[in-house]
């Protein structure tokens, strides 16, 4: 559902909110956009680079209006990697909605026997992957003599041969971390597209994912809410019509306290700040990912992800506060019109667009009811409350390794404070900030491999831990 925003002010009462409020900087990508030289807020399209995602060409808009006219009757053969996780589980569910749209030919997971045993008796995959041999032959036994005539294999050979089965044409990469890029990049070679709702595909292999993208004509189709909504609202833009994107954000666990009262909170009750911190007040997510909104970490990765996918300059990507989650988010064209997707809270909904692009499946949701939602508020985010934010457009800005470092330094130190080693909620931006300045010498911006982004997330990793040992031993002095 799209709605001008421009000419639906009674609606929003917040619409000043929407002014940018990024850290203003000049960008330093490297990749300058050519075909939509007039994009961006200052019609230079300085800072913007040839996206990803299918959007801003006039090859991707012949793409998008041939395949539209094909019809709803098209059927795609999909890999899903990451089958048994929420991502998983929830385009098994659309696939069960729609039988004669889609096929299933590979699965891939973790360790959940049970469950992967049960989708290979319905999906009957011609590849399945485990993360283990031990979990591989688990499964082979369970289905011992019950027809499955598919192939099981496990680890990173399982996942290579899962993304890159040859009747697939679109890999779904449902799986979390790093481990997600070299399945991508495998799958990119073999023209496959890509369903993507694997964060770390762009924020720590842009510089090396985008390239191949173009090199093989591929589409990466964002399987995200806010990053679907910013991909269905471009539908039909004509190049260099984009101004700017737009993102929300839920606010995360502390959006209702100011910025002195989380920092008293994390001073004089960290226990309290930790429960909260991993309990998110509209989506049910993982922890990883509750933390990550509870910081705003998640909402700077979305803004490198944008970069990646749209072609935005950093100075053209803002941030706003939307705690109803109903605005998945937003577009500005150069007419200063603003489109926005709506939808409620149901990771369902971009994931079946990112499989049926560019159709409009008939599905069995509820619709969205206006009246229901009642009202809808924004509000800009405070970047001395959520330093993170700052981080990822500084990170972004520099370009290069330096996002890979930022991703991987987030992580570890989201799990060592969720594992309650003693760290502090506000000890996770300093932790990644710190990771980020001792990059700085090492930092690389052009000719980067699937290598490198990988050493600086090993690097940036072990580089938290040690430096997460003395403010440990500093705070139990």
């Amino acid at each position: 559902m799209n709605l001008s925003i421009a000419t639906a002010a009674l609606l929003f009462s917040s619409v000043h909110a929407f002014a940018p409020s990024s850290p203003s900087s000049s960008s330093t990508s490297t990749t300058i956009l050519n075909a939509i030289n007039k994009s961006g807020s200052a019609g230079t399209g300085e800072g913007w680079i040839d996206p990803s995602a299918p959007v801003n060409s006039k090859e991707s808009l012949e793409l998008t209006l041939k395949k539209s006219l094909e019809g709803s009757n098209f059927q795609k053969r999909l890999s899903l990697l990451g089958s048994t996780g929420s991502i998983g589980t929830q385009t098994l569910d659309i696939v069960d909605a729609c039988p004669d749209n889609f096929v299933i030919d590979a699965l891939s997971a973790g360790t959940n026997v049970p469950l992967m045993v049960e989708q290979c008796l319905k999906y009957q995959p011609k590849i399945v992957s485990m993360a283990t041999p031990e979990a591989a032959a688990q499964v082979k036994e369970a289905l011992a003599g019950k027809g499955f005539k598919g192939e099981i294999l496990s680890g990173d050979e399982g996942i290579l041969a899962a993304a890159t089965v040859d009747t697939a044409d679109t890999v779904v990469t449902g799986i979390v971390g790093a481990a997600g890029l070299e399945p991508t990049i495998e799958a990119i070679k073999l023209k496959k597209d890509i369903a993507l709702a694997n964060k770390e595909t762009l924020i720590s292999g842009g510089p090396v994912i985008n390239p191949l993208v173009e090199k093989y004509g591929v589409n990466m189709l964002p399987a995200d809410s806010e990053h679907s909504a910013i991909f269905q609202c471009l539908q039909g833009v004509p190049p260099g019509g984009l101004r700017r994107v737009i993102l929300t954000a839920s606010g995360g666990a502390f959006r209702d306290l100011t910025k002195d009262e989380l920092f008293n909170m994390c001073r004089d009750d960290p226990r309290a700040v930790q429960a909260k911190a991993t309990t998110h007040p509209n989506w049910d997510m993982g922890a990883k990912i509750t933390l990550d909104s509870a910081t705003m970490m998640n909402k700077g990765l979305e803004v490198i992800e944008a970069h990646y996918l749209f072609g935005a300059s950093y100075d053209d990507i803002d941030v706003v506060i939307h705690p109803q989650s109903i605005v998945h988010s937003m577009v500005e064209t150069q007419d200063t019109s603003c489109l926005a997707q709506l939808g409620w809270a149901d990771m369902r909904l971009p994931l079946v667009y990112s499989v049926s692009w560019p159709h409009r499946l008939k599905m069995p949701y509820k619709p969205l009811d206006l009246a229901e939602v009642s009202q809808m508020t924004f509000a800009k985010p405070d970047f001395e409350k959520y330093p993170c934010i700052a981080l990822a457009y500084e990170a972004g800005r520099a370009g290069g390794t330096m996002t890979a470092v930022l991703n991987a330094a987030n992580e570890a130190a989201n799990e060592l404070f969720r594992d309650d080693v003693g760290l502090g909620f506000l000890d996770i931006p300093t932790l990644v900030e710190n990771a980020m300045e001792a990059h700085k010498e090492d930092l690389k911006t052009t000719d980067i491999t699937l290598e490198d982004i990988l050493e600086c997330d090993v690097w940036a990793r072990q580089q938290v831990k040690e430096q997460s040992k003395s403010m440990m031993k500093q705070q139990f002095v």
